[in-house]
C-alpha cells in the first residue's frame, strides 16, 4: 500500500501512515512540472531583452495554486510539512524543468524557514496562513554599493508613527512574481530586515536583470521611494538566534544545479534516441548503439545522480540542525558547522561536474546539437549563472580550514558582520 489521499473541500492532503509523502508530492506537482517543461525552450528563446520579454507569470502562479510554496509548512498549519531533503528533491525536480523557475523560489523559501524558526506568535502565525494562502515571497537583499555583496545603502528612517524606507536594490530575485518583498535596510547604523508588499506605494520593480543565463528569474532592480513601514515588523541582524539560513540558501541553489544536470541528461538522452545519422568513424550504425556515444550518456547520468546525491545528503545534515532549534535561542552551533561545510564539499564538487555535463552533452550529436531552436546551450549559461552566486574558489578553502584548523564557516560570517551570527 502506498498510502490515501484525502480530499476535503476540493483539497488533497497526505494521509498520515505508511505513506511515501515525497513519492505523492512528485505525483501531485509533476504534471505541472511536465507543463512547465515543455515551454521551457520558448521561453528561453524569447528571453533575450531585459525590459520586453515575457516572464513566466501563469507558471508561478499555477505552482503556488498548487501549494509548492506552502511545502515546509507544517501539516497541522495549512501545508505538507516537507524535511528539508524532501525539499530539495523537489526542487531540482522543478529545475530539471525549468532552471529560472525553480530559482526565482529561492527567497520565498529562505523566509519561510525563518518564519519557522520564530518562536510562537501572532506574527509567525499570520505569516504561516499568507504562504498556506498562496502568497509569494520576493527578495530584495543585495546592492551595488560598497566594497562587498553585504554593504547596504538602503535605509529606513523615523517619519511621523511610521517608518520610511528608502533605496535601490539589485538581484532581486523572484520579486517580480512576488506578494511581498523580503529585504535589509540600514536603521540608524544597526542592519535591520522585514517585508513590504509589493503592491505598497513606492515600491517598483524593474526587470532589467542582463545576465547571460538565468533571464527570468526578475534578478534586477526594485526602487523603495518612501515606502511606509510599521516599527513593529522591524528586526534588527544582531538580535536574531544563530541559525542555517546561509546554509539553506546555499543548498538551495546547488538543488537548482543538481536539476540542471539532470536536465542535461534527459536533454542528451532525447536528442540521441531518434538519431539515425552517424560519422564515419563511428562504432555502430545508428548512434544509439554506438558505445561511445552510449559511454557519454553514461557520464552525464550519473554526474545528475552524484549532484543530487550530494544535495539529499547535505540536506539531511541541515535537517538534523534544524531539529535543534529552540525558538528565540537558535540551533546548535557544532552541528551547524558541520552541515554548513557540508554544503560547502557538496558545491565544490557540483558545479564543476554540471558544467562539465553541460559542455560534454554536445558529444553525442554533431552541428545539429548546436541549432538555436534546440537551446540547449541554456543549460551550461544556466549553470555558469547559478554557480557564480556563490564562487566555489572561496568554499575550498573554507572547507580546507574547516578540515585542518576546525574553524568552522559561521564563524567566518561572524567575523565579517561583527554583530554577531549572521541571519542573511
Amino acid at each position: 500500500m502506498t498510502g490515501a489521499t484525502e480530499i476535503t473541500g476540493g483539497e488533497p492532503r497526505l494521509q498520515a501512515g505508511p505513506v511515501d509523502r515525497l513519492a505523492e508530492l512528485r505525483a501531485r506537482f509533476q504534471p505541472l512540472f511536465d507543463r512547465i517543461r515543455e515551454g521551457a525552450v520558448d521561453r528561453e528563446l524569447a528571453s533575450g531583452t531585459p525590459g520586453d520579454r515575457s516572464l513566466p507569470h501563469d507558471e508561478v502562479r499555477a505552482l503556488a495554486d498548487a501549494g509548492f510554496g506552502r511545502l515546509r509548512v507544517p501539516e497541522d498549519r495549512g501545508g505538507f510539512g516537507v524535511t528539508l531533503v524532501e525539499l530539495v528533491h523537489l526542487v531540482a525536480d522543478l529545475a530539471a524543468a525549468d532552471s529560472n523557475i525553480a530559482h526565482l523560489w529561492r527567497g520565498h523559501f529562505g523566509y519561510t524557514e525563518l518564519v519557522l524558526l520564530r518562536p510562537s506568535s501572532a506574527g509567525r502565525d499570520e505569516w504561516l496562513q499568507r504562504i498556506v494562502d498562496g502568497a509569494i515571497i520576493g527578495n530584495a537583499t543585495s546592492e551595488r554599493t560598497g566594497t562587498t555583496l553585504a554593504d547596504i545603502s538602503t535605509t529606513v528612517t523615523p517619519e511621523g508613527d511610521a517608518l520610511r524606507l528608502d533605496g535601490t536594490k539589485y538581484y532581486s530575485t523572484g520579486t517580480l512574481y512576488s506578494d511581498w518583498i523580503y529585504l535589509a535596510a540600514d536603521r540608524d547604523g544597526d542592519r535591520v530586515t522585514f517585508a513590504v508588499p509589493t503592491d505598497a506605494v513606492g515600491v517598483t520593480s524593474i526587470d532589467d536583470w542582463d545576465g547571460f543565463g538565468q533571464r527570468l528569474t526578475a534578478s534586477g532592480t526594485t526602487v523603495f521611494d518612501g515606502v511606509p513601514v510599521d516599527p513593529s515588523v522591524v528586526s534588527a541582524y544582531r538580535d536574531a538566534p544563530l541559525s542555517h539560513i546561509q546554509a539553506f540558501y546555499q543548498l538551495y541553489l546547488l538543488a537548482v544545479l543538481a536539476g540542471i544536470g539532470q536536465a542535461v541528461s534527459d536533454d542528451a538522452v532525447a536528442f540521441v534516441r531518434p538519431r539515425t545519422r552517424t560519422y564515419i568513424h563511428a562504432n555502430a550504425a545508428r548512434p544509439g548503439d554506438d558505445p561511445q556515444v552510449l559511454a557519454v550518456l553514461g557520464r552525464l547520468s550519473a554526474g545528475a545522480f552524484t549532484a543530487r546525491s550530494l544535495v539529499v545528503a547535505a540536506a539531511g545534515l541541515l535537517d538534523g540542525v534544524v531539529a535543534t532549534n529552540v525558538p528565540g535561542d537558535g540551533v546548535d552551533r557544532a552541528l551547524l558547522d558541520a552541515a554548513e561545510n557540508a554544503v560547502y564539499q557538496a558545491q565544490i564538487e557540483i558545479g564543476p561536474r554540471v558544467l562539465r555535463a553541460a559542455s560534454e552533452l554536445f558529444e553525442v550529436g554533431g552541428a545539429s546539437a548546436a541549432e538555436r531552436t534546440r537551446a540547449l546551450d541554456r543549460h551550461w549559461r544556466n549553470a555558469r549563472v547559478v554557480a557564480s552566486h556563490n564562487p566555489a574558489v572561496y568554499k575550498e578553502r573554507l572547507v580546507g580550514e574547516y578540515a585542518l584548523h576546525g574553524r568552522g564557516p559561521v564563524g567566518a560570517w561572524e567575523k565579517y558582520h561583527e554583530v554577531g551570527p549572521t541571519r542573511f
